[in-house]
């Protein structure tokens, strides 16, 4: 996949015309062939997976409202991915979503349910079942998480100019074998698969562990696709002209030497002489690694902006939040997974990156006035449809030109002092006159 993907030119690996010619399955062909001059502008094939609460009721009014009145949405293939729908159908429908997204490539997806001990019952599931996005990941072959800073001209946030991060999709605690023991002799080993040592036992570690109580942990970090992370990346902050960062702690944690390795040997090899040329580093300077203790800090002081970040799975996720925290809120950050099939061509996952907003939900359900701030999630669908767009070569200019629309009239209204009460106060609309006041201004454009 890794030598797919460098072959690969950047207009293609988004998902190009070359690319389209190439992967497009004959509907999306007829679609294009089709494509009315006029009218309603033709949806590429894409996912779209369905969730539940407060954020379900929004997304369902902004398809019938903004979406629908404009864009023939029939080669969407939808899934519903509410918790109850997973266990109703032995999670079949989680499945179903990793089939189907390897095949069109572009998935948008509302924020789920991971159900806790009480909504097991409340609901009246048969099991706890656990969160979708390791299975995607996997499913997908994830490479990074992209989780950006969103910006509207004229409205402060937290930072100035633009933040990138890339989380590394895989490995880390996330997929950790665990077991709770007693004092023994722990003794770790490894068997090679290939190799002159292919079948021997080698022994990676061995220790006593004396105490009464104790866990037992394992997991392991591929990798094999950190070449391409550092290719989305620093390609990503070069065309931004952002400055960009390795985070680890291999100071301490060994075993993340490799990570900086491999970024630092991508940057040099491909990228540095191009971040000097387009001015956005010095000559003769060299990329910068950073702590995770020192990125911490300097996420709260570099308040201006323009850098980018990038760092193993779990530091990803902790620095991911405390970025969403000081640029306002989790509704003004997106979250991209970013996969790769076996012909190079990328798979997008676009979602927001904030919950379903139960209590908010609990709020409306009650008859209560609420305020939802859609941006997130509507930035995700705007992503998953532009990538649709591209991949299928569907009504390529027409979508684009929607979507920019869709956003522009959204920092309208917030920068008028007509948005959702967390930007504009107690005079900002209530969910719903902003739904309409959006779907008004793109039933005029």
């Amino acid at each position: 996949m890794t030598p797919a993907l460098r072959a690969l030119t950047p207009a293609m690996r988004d998902g190009g015309d070359d690319v389209a010619r190439a992967s497009s399955h004959a509907g999306a062909r007829r679609a294009t062939h089709h494509a009315c001059k006029g009218g309603k502008i033709t949806g590429a094939p894409m996912v779209y997976v369905s969730g539940e609460e407060m954020t379900a009721y929004v997304m369902d009014l902004i398809l019938t409202k903004w979406i629908e009145p404009h864009v023939d949405t029939r080669a969407w293939e939808r899934f519903d991915l509410r918790a109850k729908n997973r266990d109703d159908t032995e999670d079949q429908v989680l499945r179903d979503v990793i089939t189907a997204g390897k095949r069109l490539k572009a998935i948008f997806k509302e924020p789920t349910v991971t159900p806790t001990a009480d909504q097991v019952k409340r609901l009246g599931l048969r099991k706890s079942w656990g969160s979708p996005n390791g299975a995607m990941r996997r499913g997908w072959n994830g490479i990074t998480i992209s989780r950006d800073t969103i910006h509207i001209e004229g409205v402060e946030l937290g930072y100035k100019a633009p933040v990138y991060f890339e989380r590394h999709a895989v490995g880390g605690e996330y997929s950790a074998g665990f077991k709770n023991v007693g004092r023994g002799k722990l003794v770790t080993t490894f068997t090679p698969s290939e190799g002159a040592d292919a079948g021997k036992t080698i022994e990676v570690d061995a220790r006593d562990i004396t105490d009464a109580e104790a866990a037992v942990v394992t997991y392991h970090n591929p990798y094999d696709n950190v070449h391409d992370l550092a290719r989305i990346f620093f390609g990503r902050c070069l065309e931004a002209k952002i400055t960009p960062y390795v985070v680890t702690k291999k100071t301490v944690f060994k075993w993340q030497e490799p990570f900086w390795q491999i970024m630092k040997k991508v940057y040099d090899a491909e990228f540095k002489q191009k971040f000097v040329d387009a001015g956005v580093v010095k000559p003769g300077s060299e990329l910068v690694h950073l702590l995770s203790d020192a990125a911490t800090m300097k996420l709260v002081q570099w308040t201006q902006g323009g850098f980018g970040m990038a760092a193993h799975n779990y530091d990803g996720d902790v620095l991911t939040d405390e970025l969403a925290q000081m640029h306002k809120s989790p509704g003004f950050i997106t979250s991209n997974l970013v996969g790769v099939d076996e012909n190079g061509v990328l798979i997008k996952e676009f979602e927001a990156s904030h919950g379903t907003v139960a209590d908010m939900d609990e709020a409306r359900l009650r008859g209560e006035e609420t305020s939802l701030n859609p941006l997130g999630m509507v930035e995700g669908l705007i992503g998953a449809m532009n990538h649709a767009a591209n991949v299928h070569n569907v009504d390529k200019d027409r979508t684009h030109a929607f979507t920019a629309h869709m956003r522009k009239s959204i920092h309208e209204l917030f920068r008028e002092g007509k948005g959702t009460r967390d930007l504009s106060g107690p005079s900002g609309l209530t969910t719903e006159a902003f739904i309409d006041a959006v779907a008004e201004r793109l039933d005029n454009h």
